[in-house]
């Protein structure tokens, strides 16, 4: 029998990669998300909002998917309130669903922020033990993830399809117009650099460019939730998922910037943070745009630098163990800066950047 896959969040960075994936392997692929795109090759549009149960209902009429892929979140002022908006769309699903029982499995997608807590808190206090694993307790506070998880968990009992949940870390991939995406930030950043002759300065914490961390390529999460979804080792279990190396950004800054013809700037030993500076960047960005002939005069499309800030600013090392789903027969390996010189080469391919 064909699987038919049910991709929730198909427009954003997780979405798009992993309905990619799908369709190149030969599945039915419906992409759900409040305005899907029409461009994807094979992937066939549902325009729903997830947090209206009885237009969502309507959308999903007739659709019978055998696996559903749960890449979809909305950001709101509180932890409180992103707890109560996020399982409720993880809920609205299942419940809309015309035949909830024809699934086989259904992946959720979150993140580390499962170990390192929510933005309101992101990181404080102790900081967590590195390398993070699977089986750390849940911490003491608000986490929309943990209410994501526990409404997939009670679908999946009520209507008898396995699950896996999926951490990876700062996503790097393909996707315009997603609210949190480093690689393109950094694009559009290193770009602007090239453009005024601005120092290309690394704007995170000091701990962030001495220490250690790791990075998860879309290909490889996509790589990944397909194989927990089709694996008997893949049921029923929470997973880790990074590219397999380790690296410091002093190392990797130099690199990024060498793609761009530019000299890495000394770093200055405190945060820069991109924020403040990309703010005042969006008459600049669509000035470029048109000299280069480039398609995205928006640079908010493009850029989400309070979440780049977010990630490299963080005073704690980040570094994530997948011994589990190595010892269940995941072995793909991603290299950290072919992740990003893949998105660069693909940006400028099709006219995003110069």
């Amino acid at each position: 029998m064909s699987r038919i896959a049910l991709v929730v969040g198909a427009t954003g960075i997780v979405g798009q990669n992993l309905s990619a994936r799908l369709v190149a392997d030969g599945w039915v692929v419906y992409g759900l998300a409040r305005r899907p795109r029409t461009e994807s090759a094979g992937v066939l549009p549902v325009a729903a909002d997830l947090l209206n149960p009885e237009a969502l209902s309507a959308a999903l009429a007739g659709l019978r998917p055998t696996h559903v892929f749960f890449c979809s979140w909305l950001r709101h002022a509180t932890e409180a309130e992103n707890c109560r908006v996020n399982s409720a769309m993880v809920r609205n699903l299942f419940h809309a669903l015309p035949a909830p029982d024809a699934v086989e499995h259904a992946a959720l997608t979150t993140g580390l922020k499962h170990y390192l807590g929510p933005f309101e808190a992101y990181a404080s206090g102790t900081p967590p033990q590195t390398p993070f694993r699977e089986d750390m307790p849940r911490l003491p506070l608000e986490n929309f993830y943990y209410d994501q998880e526990d409404a997939l968990y009670e679908a999946a009992q009520q209507h008898g399809f396995s699950w896996s949940v999926h951490r990876p870390h700062t996503v790097i991939g393909y996707a315009v117009g997603n609210a949190m995406n480093m690689g393109s930030t950094l694009a559009v950043y290193a770009s602007l650099c090239k453009e005024t002759g601005r120092p290309f300065v690394f704007p995170g914490s000091p701990m962030q460019w001495h220490g250690l961390t790791d990075l998860t390529d879309a290909r490889q999460l996509a790589r990944h939730l397909v194989w927990a979804s089709t694996s008997a080792a893949g049921r029923n279990e929470a997973f880790n998922i990074v590219n397999g190396d380790v690296i410091r950004w002093k190392w990797l800054w130099p690199q990024l910037a060498a793609w761009f013809g530019l000299e890495a700037a000394p770093y200055p030993e405190e945060a820069s943070p991109l924020t403040p500076k990309l703010a005042q960047d969006g008459e600049l960005w669509a000035s470029l745009s048109k000299k280069h002939g480039l398609r995205e005069p928006d640079i908010t499309h493009l850029a989400s630098a309070w979440h780049t800030d977010a990630d490299l600013g963080r005073p704690v090392e980040c570094v994530t163990d997948m011994t589990k789903s190595r010892l269940a027969g995941f072995t793909d390996y991603c290299a950290t800066p072919t992740a990003f010189f893949d998105l660069f080469t693909r940006m400028r391919a099709e006219r995003l950047i110069p």
